[in-house]
């Protein structure tokens, strides 16, 4: 992926989100140091069976190494006791701070209870860690807000709204759609959920569109481990159960993350529908601008994806480390929203965007995130 310089991204996140008494260019500053040579920074990252996981590791890995600290960053493969594992040697090692995307956000109640017992703080990175009190900031997206542009994004497909969000009242009544959840284990998950929901609800209210299977709630539409195997599974079932098999009817589906909208699509296509929206393939959502969805996108495939620019959200917590390593406190923009079940954990969220075919060239190729021939392949360079 071509990525911007993790410097730049720096001073992007040090002009939203400086911490307190300091910020990114005052805590650089004293980076340099041997103290911060010897300092050892511990990342868990979830899985590398994500494009988007791996850019965060690395984005993650680099700013803090170039801010001065050792690193270790370690990928759990989807599997918790791996993660706790690898959080237990990165204490044992001697870690002073840990940025954790959590796999099981209720999965590290005792890693972070020794975590504090040893003075060491805990960044969450983008995905909550929840019931317990060692949490000490968080880093994320406006994560409702997600799911806010991915329902306004089907309803934009379905002609019910304009990209603003502004129904168009032309609208015709009954369209049918299927809705598809993160996994619960994810507190992020259920975040999207809402936010779409909210959206959503008055048109479901008012039968402009329908609910095909009847299946509207979260545990209903949920995907655990967010993945697209799972997804096209449930997908071609609710095809069999619900649209006769060949998806007749069937408008549009509300994805939550690209991995899904893939399953999901190769179950569509699986039985004749499209292959793309103009030739009848219903609308359907995403989210991480993952490149093979881009290129679906970009290919009239995929109707659109949330971009978050993991670029951004990296650099913001590299600053929160550097803040919490310096002594300091990092400032957040949100000290209401996320309670963990023990505390309300400061955050810092950021903004996203909404995909379309029209918008990649200037979102993702314009802002250096993809290449032309990224985009173009569909594969990460």
């Amino acid at each position: 992926m071509a990525i911007v310089s993790i410097a730049t991204a720096l001073m992007l996140a040090a002009c939203g989100g400086t911490g307190a008494g300091g910020g990114a260019a005052t805590s650089a500053g004293a980076t340099g140091s041997a103290a911060a040579a010897d300092t050892l920074v511990g990342v868990a990252m979830p899985t590398q069976t994500s494009e988007r996981w791996i850019a965060d590791g690395n984005a993650v890995k680099e700013g803090l190494e170039k801010a001065g600290y050792k690193v270790d960053l370690q990928y759990a493969n989807d599997d918790i006791p791996t993660q706790t594992q690898q959080i237990d040697a990165m204490i044992t090692a001697g870690a002073k701070l840990l940025i954790i995307a959590a796999i099981d956000g209720t999965a590290l109640t005792s890693q972070l209870e020794t975590a504090a017992s040893k003075g060491i703080k805990v960044i969450a990175y983008d995905r909550l860690i929840r019931d317990s009190e060692n949490v000490d900031f968080y880093v994320s997206f406006d994560n409702y807000k997600v799911g806010v542009a991915q329902a306004t994004a089907l309803l934009y497909g379905l002609g019910v709204t304009d990209k603003d969000g502004k129904a168009t009242g032309t609208a015709t009544k009954g369209q049918k759609v299927e809705l598809f959840a993160g996994s619960l284990d994810d507190n992020n998950a259920h975040f999207f959920w809402n936010g779409a929901i909210d959206t959503l609800k008055p048109y479901i209210t008012d039968g402009t569109i329908v609910v095909g299977s009847g299946q509207d709630t979260i545990e209903q539409a949920a995907t655990l481990r967010w993945l697209q195997e799972t997804a096209q599974k449930r997908m071609e079932d609710l095809l069999t159960s619900t649209y006769g098999g060949k998806g007749t009817g069937l408008k549009g589906v509300l994805s939550p993350y690209d991995g899904i909208s893939r399953g999901i699509i190769t179950a569509l296509q699986g039985v004749g529908m499209g292959p793309s929206i103009k030739e009848g393939l219903p609308v359907v959502t995403g989210q991480d601008a993952e490149i093979a969805s881009v290129k679906l996108i970009a290919d009239g495939v995929q109707q659109s994806t949330i971009f978050k620019d993991t670029r951004k959200l990296a650099a913001q917590a590299v600053t929160a480390a550097q803040d919490f390593l310096a002594g300091k406190t990092p400032e957040p923009n949100n000290t209401t929203d996320y309670d963990n079940g023990k505390k309300v954990v400061p955050s810092y969220l950021l903004e996203v965007d909404t995909v379309y075919a029209d918008t990649i060239q200037a979102m993702l190729i314009d802002s250096g995130y993809w290449t032309a021939d990224e985009v173009k392949s569909g594969v990460a360079k």
